[in-house]
């Protein structure tokens, strides 16, 4: 059994302060089951987007794994954005700032 959004959400922030990196929920979705999409932001400026990994690529383990997304700017987010909440609009959006995304992320990649 997967824990909630929330929960994970709640977890994630609290392990990006402890380890001294920041993080900042910028849209709350569904508490029990809602995607989350993480923007990691390096100190330098640069973005990567991080969305739910679809299905065929996540392992059987329960719990969330991510896969990158293109996102090049500000703009690009924010199309991505408009486009998930007409599709389904209880997701999240966490905005954390660490230059290693991937020991807060379970980070699968396409093949």
């Amino acid at each position: 059994m997967r824990i909630t959004s929330d929960l994970f959400v709640a977890q994630l922030v609290r392990r990006l302060f402890a380890a001294g990196d920041f993080a900042a929920v910028v849209r709350r979705g569904a508490e029990a089951a809602g995607a989350i999409f993480v923007v990691a932001r390096g100190r330098s400026g640069e973005i990567t987007l991080f969305g739910p990994a679809v299905q065929s690529l996540s392992a059987e383990t329960g719990g969330r794994q991510f896969m990158r997304e293109r996102a090049e700017d500000e703009a690009a987010l924010e199309k991505r954005f408009e486009s998930e909440a007409r599709f389904d609009p209880d997701f999240w959006v966490v905005e954390i700032e660490t230059e290693r995304p991937a020991d807060f992320l379970d980070i699968v990649e396409e093949e």
